[in-house]
């Protein structure tokens, strides 16, 4: 893919071309919310008031309980469902509210033989590379159906355990290469802080906002992406290269304000503080 450009949540450099997006895609772990982690109140209202104007998609790593639990349960009548796009397992699904009820769109998922492969080899590599937790918050791996996912010290670890133990990537992009030469025909990628994932190939950000882009009969340059693992190598950074509109963020706070311009921006009215 090419490189991209990616704008600080801040810059003004972004806001004639958002002023003009037809949606607005948000990552969900430390973008939306402190990993695993509801939303809290002042984001619910904002993500509320996104959806009585335009449409808003999720794209995340994480599966579609999380979705649930840190999304769904947590917003209120407010919200418009039907302008709401779920693509958890990194886009590998979509789900969209119709009839009442969340419905299936599309899933890539893994067969058994791969799915017992992408265990087998992040289980063996990340052994031989001394990753695997003795000691892990939760489990280190994860079947979602639709992506096999490693988290280094357990799903459940604490955000700043997780920050800590790989700043600069390296530790991920030796488990990613070591697993992909096992996994030739499947897509090997780092993920969040700690976590390598597998998914059936061409499966990422960028797909999924080709896939939404293609449904709804936009461009992928009308959609404003925000995330805060943008830069190349971060699991948002296809999302930039796809041609979304890029805006990172460093966190749940950042993403609060940046909702602020927005909805500014598109002409809804401010959120109320105490909302």
């Amino acid at each position: 893919m090419p490189t991209a450009t990616v704008h600080a949540w801040n810059d003004t450099g972004w806001r004639h071309d958002g002023a003009h997006a037809r949606l607005i895609a948000f990552d969900l772990d430390n973008t939306l919310a402190v990993s695993k982690q509801p939303m809290k109140p002042d984001m619910t209202v904002r993500i509320e008031a996104l959806t009585e104007l335009m449409p808003v998609a999720i794209v995340t790593g994480g599966g579609r309980e999380l979705v649930i639990s840190q999304v769904l349960d947590v917003l209120g009548p407010r919200a418009d469902l039907s302008n709401l796009h779920v693509m958890p397992a990194g886009g590998s699904s979509y789900y969209r509210w119709r009839e009442g009820a969340w419905r299936l769109e599309y899933e890539r998922t893994l067969s058994a033989r791969d799915r017992d492969a992408a265990i087998l080899s992040l289980t063996r590599r990340a052994r031989e590379l001394g990753m695997w937790p003795e000691h892990p918050w939760g489990e280190p791996i994860e079947d979602r159906g639709s992506q096999i996912t490693f988290s280094a010290l357990g799903q459940l670890a604490p955000i700043e355990e997780k920050r800590r133990w790989d700043p600069d990537d390296t530790k991920k992009r030796r488990l990613v290469a070591a697993v992909a030469g096992d996994l030739g025909h499947l897509r090997v990628r780092a993920g969040g802080y700690t976590s390598v994932d597998v998914s059936a190939g061409n499966t990422d950000k960028a797909f999924a906002l080709r896939e939404l882009a293609g449904r709804l009969g936009i461009g992928t340059g009308d959609i404003i992406f925000v995330g805060d693992r943008m830069t190349p190598g971060g699991n948002d950074y296809p999302a930039a290269q796809a041609g979304a509109i890029a805006l990172q963020v460093t966190g749940p706070q950042d993403t609060v304000r940046l909702c602020d311009i927005l909805l500014s921006l598109l002409g809804g009215e401010p959120v109320r503080q105490d909302g």
